[in-house]
């Protein structure tokens, strides 16, 4: 006899009473031995009380547990927290339609909460909050498997996405609403975080324990996702950094302090810079994102030019007063600037990835001296990691020389492209590597196909420590272990059978310091393996979803997940063998799951049955299933235990108790070695992570081998040759070619011309002459690439070549107008040449083509004059000097010996030329030879350009006649020589 309980829900009620109300409707439908139809209706017949259950029971057969305190979440959030029962004597609302407009958007995107009215449904008040918590973000709630938004944001997200709006009605009101599936999350994420640049506050649903088997949930901010605190999302680039930028400033000073962090990956690096190359550092870093302190717009004049700086070059910025600061030493003005950057940045990543907040570590700290500077311009100029013509990888210095093999290596070639090194000897150890594998093709390709199998062990770390790590990831940091043993062991055997290893004891004692950072983490591999089913088979039992939910929400909340395997499978892939507790949930479900079959089998045989198997489903709860009723129907029919649920033309479903009660003990054994295999997935997380700085310092290696590996298979590509790097202000490359210009002409048939440059501390300027397009800039863009290629421990492509440290590399290298900045072609020149006056070192390399165009000839050919002479006297920085004014040859004392002389005897001149083959054919040399070109051949260009016939025709009698003795002052006017025949 059941003890009276408090009322019911009218949910529960549903739930408690589903098998006694089914089994009453369905009474009339339970079939006889010989059953007799009547025309358009089935005879009904009837059942005993007695052979009902005698105890409340759940949809799947299992006994109902006794009802809990009255539960606000167990109603339907779509209902008003007010009562749901109705009242008798209500008066009946009147049928006249009421028309309510939908709140306009207020005219900064922002949701206008005033205009809302107060909400009673639960769900509405949730929105509500998280909209006035969160007002700078996008809002998407998690309702059930669809991703919703709701009010004035509705209008805004479904224009952005290109989706439908629509409007549900809560509280009387008709509000905005838009929403997609769960699925398609990571498409429309990839539109407003990485597309539109917007921030975007997710709020998930969690389940929460209840009775009944009731699904009750609650839902949170779990994280706030910007372009600069992307994770895991599938449309993260994978080969490149996705950082996020704090900057600070201690007022008056110009010092800025600088914190960067990847989190997909945790690289964090910290330094000081000054206000003046906020810019380049910008460039070099290219964050994703970038956050400003509060104290950003007491910054002054400063203030619009970071502004201007961050729309320029199209990164997303957030000001932190958006965000709640978690850290008091950001209001201490003792700090250095560098300190509350950090402390900026560490803020911001609380306030942002709240559940996901990592431990963050001290960072690397970056010292100027240990890098090459390389301006903002330059990077772009020289076109290092995109072309400036599409803003495309393709074609880019990067794209030409990247042969790594895995996305962490290629992600560290492209920092270091951007950030050479200025340490002698951290090159030539690149260079011992390159080498050593230069020599040795069968161990290069072996090694490579090695590394193709490793897997990205930085980010899978990074991962595992914000918790959102699965099976996979293991199962790759297990395997990528097993690999970096093998790469140790193959470089063993190959100093073991090297023939001429005592004539190779230089490299493979740089290899052997090499390897032996490489930490052994054979055991923790072992561990893995010894944890982790690798072929996770799935259970016999994927029918008890009902009672694998019901038994799981009796536990914490737990995040719903659509990547969650089925019921009756081990989820995590955990071994049975891990602990003692999943050993014996093992061994009972195996218990139950052959009774399961045992019962299955006897049915089939003692009802004559073959088609009949046990089944379960949330529709139905635990159910005997007929797949081919008319035929196999007939001794069930006659079993009172068989009581039938529903029938279709070929298929019947029947309730029988010892399946319910035998499919219950299933589905709360698997729910069961699910959350214990979660427990135990958990605890070998934190085994792994105990190895976490060693994981990143093995993975560091492999991304180091990986680009030492690619560069000894460029050089063996395209001929490249390894430079001597030395201290002095020497720069000699023996016929030198420009990467990217020699594939482009090879893929066309054609052959690049090499040009020799010959830089010493009594040589350090040459001013090069020479007509349009005969390959001044190519020589002049070579130069600088060279360098930057020898000091990220490439070879270089040249004969040979031995180039001296740079400790900044400057380009004045085209030009165009900045109107976002109201600036002109001329005046962007000029800044461009005030900089590297200004912040040229002896050390430096300084590349300049056609300063002074632009204005008038005078103006320009003084400009050009006034920073030679002011690069060799006070820069005294090794310099490549491209004009058209041949003039300046003059000006510098040019002598026969094609030197300067008196105050610029440091000068020398060289030139380019076309060599002529008739009257009206001629080939560019695009070869340096020393000398002074007065033609620039601009009429030929032209010619080649497609200038029209006449129109060139005019020009040649013009230049004919500026050159002869009536230009200007003389008797003939230009109308006299123009309309001469």
């Amino acid at each position: 006899m059941l003890q009276r309980l408090s009322p019911l829900p009218k949910a529960s009620y549903r739930s408690c009473n589903f098998i006694l109300n089914r089994a009453a409707y369905l009474s009339t439908s339970v079939s006889q031995s010989q059953e007799v139809k009547t025309r358009g209706r089935p005879k009904k017949s009837k059942i005993t009380l007695e052979e009902l259950p005698t105890e409340y029971v759940l949809p799947n057969g299992q006994r109902a547990v006794p009802l809990g305190h009255w539960n606000d979440a167990s109603n339907s959030h779509d209902l008003p927290l007010s009562t749901t029962t109705a009242r008798s004597n209500a008066k009946p609302k009147s049928r006249t339609p009421r028309k309510r407009a939908l709140s306009p958007v207020s005219s900064a995107g922002e949701p206008t909460l005033e205009q809302e009215p107060p909400a009673r449904s639960q769900l509405a008040r949730e929105i509500l909050a998280n909209l006035e918590r969160f007002p700078h973000c996008l809002l998407l709630t998690r309702v059930g498997s669809f991703y919703e938004s709701y009010f004035n944001q509705a209008i805004e997200i479904s224009g952005l996405l290109g989706i439908k709006l629509t409007s549900r009605k809560w509280d009387g009101a008709r509000v905005p609403m838009c929403g997609f599936p769960l699925v398609h999350l990571d498409k429309y994420l990839k539109v407003l975080v990485q597309k539109r640049k917007r921030s975007v506050a997710m709020c998930e649903e969690f389940l929460r324990p209840s009775s009944f088997g009731e699904k009750e949930f609650e839902r949170r901010i779990t994280r706030i996702i910007s372009p600069g605190t992307l994770i895991d999302e599938t449309f993260l680039n994978s080969s490149e950094n996705n950082f996020l930028l704090a900057i600070n400033r201690t007022i008056p000073s110009t010092t800025c302090g600088l914190a960067w962090i990847d989190i997909s990956t945790g690289e964090f690096y910290s330094k000081d810079c000054h206000l003046e190359t906020l810019e380049d550092e910008l460039v070099r870093i290219c964050p994703k994102e970038v956050v400003l302190p509060p104290s950003f717009q007491n910054w002054g004049e400063s203030s619009q030019l970071v502004l201007d700086i961050l729309k320029e070059n199209d990164i997303h910025f957030n000001l932190a007063n958006n965000f709640k600061q978690v850290d008091a030493s950001l209001s201490l003005s003792s700090l250095s600037a560098e300190a509350e950057a950090i402390s900026l940045l560490t803020s911001y990543l609380h306030s942002t990835l709240l559940e996901y907040a990592p431990i963050l570590g001290s960072p690397s700290h970056e010292v100027d001296l240990t890098q090459m500077h390389i301006d903002a311009h330059t990077i772009k100029a020289l076109e290092l990691r995109e072309t400036d013509y599409e803003s495309s990888a393709r074609g880019s210095i990067l794209s030409v020389i990247k042969r790594t093999v895995t996305t962490s290596g290629t992600r560290l070639l492209a920092r270091r492209l951007c950030s050479p090194s200025a340490s002698a000897s951290e090159i030539q150890g690149w260079q011992s590597l390159v080498s050593f594998f230069f020599d040795r093709p069968h161990l290069r390709a072996d090694l490579r196909e090695t590394l193709k199998k490793a897997g990205d062990i930085g980010r899978i770390v990074q991962t595992l420590l914000l918790r959102k790590g699965n099976i996979d990831d293991l199962v790759t940091v297990k395997k990528t272990i097993i690999l970096w043993s093998t790469i140790a062991q193959r470089l063993r055997m190959e100093r073991e059978l090297d023939p001429n290893f005592s004539h190779s004891l230089e490299a493979w004692r740089a290899m052997d310091l090499f390897i032996d950072r490489l930490h052994d983490l054979t055991s923790l591999s072992a561990r893995i393996g010894e944890a982790l089913s690798l072929e996770i088979q799935p259970g016999d039992c994927d029918e008890v979803e009902t009672a694998v939910q019901a038994f799981e929400s009796e536990g914490n909340p737990a995040p719903i997940s659509s990547s969650d395997s089925g019921p009756g499978e081990a989820k995590w892939g955990i071994n049975s063998s891990f602990s003692p507790k999943l050993f014996s949930l093992d061994e009972t479900l195996k218990k139950y799951v052959q009774q399961k079959e045992e019962l299955q089998a006897s049915l089939q045989i003692h009802y004559n049955a073959p088609s009949l198997t046990l089944r379960s489903s949330s529709q139905q709860g635990m159910h005997v299933h007929l797949g081919r009723a008319r035929r196999d129907q007939v001794k069930l029919n006659e079993d009172p235990a068989f009581v039938k649920l529903s029938e279709s033309t070929s298929t019947s479903s029947y309730i029988y108790q010892p399946w319910s009660q035998l499919g219950g003990l299933i589905g709360t054994s698997t729910a069961a070695l699910n959350a214990a295999s979660r427990e135990a997935f958990g605890e070998l997380v934190n085994e792994v992570l105990q190895s976490a700085e060693v994981l990143r310092t093995n993975a560091s290696i492999q991304d180091e081998l990986d680009i030492a590996l690619g560069f000894s298979v460029l050089a063996t590509e395209l001929n490249f040759t390894k430079p001597t790097i030395t201290k002095d202000g020497t720069y000699h490359v023996l016929n030198g070619r420009h990467p990217s210009v020699e594939m482009g002409l090879m893929a066309s048939g054609r052959t690049f011309t090499p040009n020799t440059i010959e830089m010493t501390p009594t040589s350090s300027m040459h001013v090069i002459t020479g007509p349009n397009m005969a390959g001044k800039s190519t020589a002049l863009r070579q130069t600088a690439l060279i360098t930057v290629l020898a000091q990220i421990g490439s070879f270089v492509p040249a004969d040979s070549a031995t180039i001296g440290i740079v400790d900044k590399l400057f380009t004045r290298i085209g030009a165009k107008d900045d109107l976002f900045r109201d600036r002109s072609t001329f005046m962007v020149e000029m800044m461009e040449t005030a900089d590297i006056l200004k912040g040229a070192t002896p050390n430096s390399l300084v590349i300049m083509d056609e300063v002074g165009r632009g204005t008038t000839m005078k103006d320009g050919l003084a400009i050009a004059f006034a920073t030679v002479h002011h690069l060799l006297t006070t820069n005294q920085s090794r310099c490549l000097f491209a004009t058209h004014f041949h003039e300046l040859s003059d000006m510098l004392g040019c002598s026969d010996q094609w030197r300067g002389t008196g105050t610029f005897s440091n000068v020398r001149f060289f030139c380019t030329d076309v060599d002529e083959l008739d009257a009206n054919r001629f080939v560019y040399s695009y070869r340096l030879n020393p000398g002074v070109n007065r033609e620039s051949h601009g009429l030929k260009v032209a010619q080649i350009a497609g200038l029209p016939s006449p129109a060139v025709e005019i020009a040649r009698k013009t230049l004919a006649w500026l050159r002869s003795d009536h230009g200007y002052a003389g008797d003939q006017s230009i109308e006299d020589i123009i309309h001469k025949r």
